[in-house]
């Protein structure tokens, strides 16, 4: 009798770990209950509520660092649901994304012009890296460290990353790390390094 006490016990244990797993699996982005998700207050909307224009004429504007338009739930609310977002980045020559990670989206890379070096590294410290062509796309898995990186001194790289989430999340490891007011020492220590360093790195990374 106390074995099948036993063995009930673990097909209940087994039960609620496989019912935690699959929720955790699917908890980026809500289902909604209707088509989409409508502005708070209103009745009806057109097809102005569905159409996003703050990207116009960015291709023509020059920048000197990189930089990363966005359109998610934030900018574009009727997202909302969807699970999906998008971002245009734009890389002066020699510029770079630093590394960060979207704590809840998959990320599908495309570059429109230039070149790029492109990597992530998975959560055995593996580093996979690629060097991008116009025309190329590259998977950033969901949750992992990435970068890109404009290799190219004279000509300027252009992308767009489709989202798998209305709210992907990004975290900026440099300015994370560095710029959220964990202790100097505690970062000294954890770098294997002085306070004297820390405080000059973090200074770096708040240079604009």
């Amino acid at each position: 009798m106390a074995w099948i006490s036993t063995k009930s016990s673990l097909l209940v244990l087994i039960s609620i770990f496989t019912i935690v797993l699959s929720r955790t699996t699917i908890a980026s982005d809500p289902d909604i209950l209707s088509d989409f998700a409508s502005p708070e207050n209103q009745t009806s909307v057109d097809g102005n509520y569905f159409t996003y224009t703050a990207m116009r004429g960015i291709f023509q504007k020059s920048v000197d660092k990189c930089t990363t338009t966005k359109a998610t739930k934030a900018e574009f609310p009727v997202l909302d649901g969807q699970g999906v977002s998008l971002a245009v980045l734009q890389f002066p020559p020699g510029s770079v994304n630093p590394p960060h990670y979207h704590s809840r989206a998959t990320g599908l890379f495309l570059l429109l012009e230039g070149v790029l070096e492109v990597g992530f590294v998975d959560t055995k410290g593996v580093l996979y890296t690629q060097r991008l062509k116009a025309g190329d796309i590259f998977l950033f898995p969901k949750g992992l460290q990435h970068y890109q990186y404009n290799f190219d001194y004279k000509r300027k790289a252009v992308g767009v990353a489709a989202l798998g989430s209305a709210s992907p999340g990004t975290v900026t490891l440099p300015s994370s790390i560095f710029n959220s007011g964990i202790s100097e020492l505690v970062l000294a220590k954890s770098f294997k390094t002085d306070v004297k360093t820390i405080k000059k790195i973090k200074e770096a990374t708040t240079t604009p």
